[in-house]
């Protein structure tokens, strides 16, 4: 069976050097770039099965790397994994917008790092397509082509986004907790914050823009969709 491949984007070499020691140590074969063009270009030969993505980096910046990834063909759905020193709500946002599966904030434990890796890699690989379409007025999510549309628009969700809205839309009127969530969309097991399902809807709901209300906060409890 072929090891993983981790592509590392991080211009702080004694940083590479640590992930790429613990990564190799866990198994996985690592490529490391230490900017945002190197990093392009690996990541389109290498087709790594995931990219730990440092936010500030020397030629193009993290969002500008993630945004290109998740407009290319052959890089659009490889999970990403953002490592950044900045730990604002609107940070953590934007990244999730642009397409970013996680996000962790420096300085973080090398062993939480390692387990989201195996949450994301694992997720990845049990994906399985399955003919399904959920339909909710204009809105329509193909999981044959993993497509979500608003009025027959394409919406540029990410893989993170994308399941959150299947398993609401799923079932509509059912209150599901951020545990609930979190297990559905980023994996059972993940060390993540509850919080990190709030960035998640944030982000989602401003993309669905006029049906984002149907994405309802249950006070107390979590989300629902209901469409009125």
């Amino acid at each position: 069976m072929a090891r993983p491949k981790v592509l590392i984007v991080e211009d702080e070499r004694s940083l590479t050097e640590v992930l790429q020691y613990n990564l190799e140590k866990e198994g996985y074969d690592v490529v490391t770039a230490s900017d945002g063009k190197e990093a392009l270009r690996k990541a389109q030969t290498a087709l790594p099965d995931l990219v730990l993505l440092d936010l500030m980096l020397p030629q193009l910046s993290g969002l500008e790397v993630c945004k290109e990834l998740r407009a290319g063909t052959k890089t659009a759905r490889i999970p990403i994994l953002m490592l950044t020193a900045k730990a604002e709500e609107t940070d953590q946002v934007v990244g999730f917008a642009v397409g970013a599966d996680d996000y962790v904030t420096k300085p973080f434990s090398v062993k939480v790092l390692l387990q989201r890796v195996k949450v994301l890699l694992r997720r990845g690989a049990s994906a399985e397509p399955t003919p399904d379409v959920l339909q909710s007025g204009p809105l329509k999510l193909d999981k044959r082509s993993h497509r979500v549309t608003l009025k027959g628009e394409s919406l540029p969700l990410t893989p993170t986004e994308f399941r959150l809205l299947e398993t609401l839309m799923r079932q509509p009127g059912r209150a599901f907790s951020r545990q609930d969530l979190m297990e559905s969309a980023i994996g059972d097991g993940a060390i993540v914050l509850e919080r990190t399902i709030d960035v998640h809807i944030k982000s989602l709901r401003r993309k669905l823009e006029q049906v984002g209300d149907w994405i309802e906060t249950v006070r107390g409890v979590g989300y629902r969709f209901q469409e009125p």
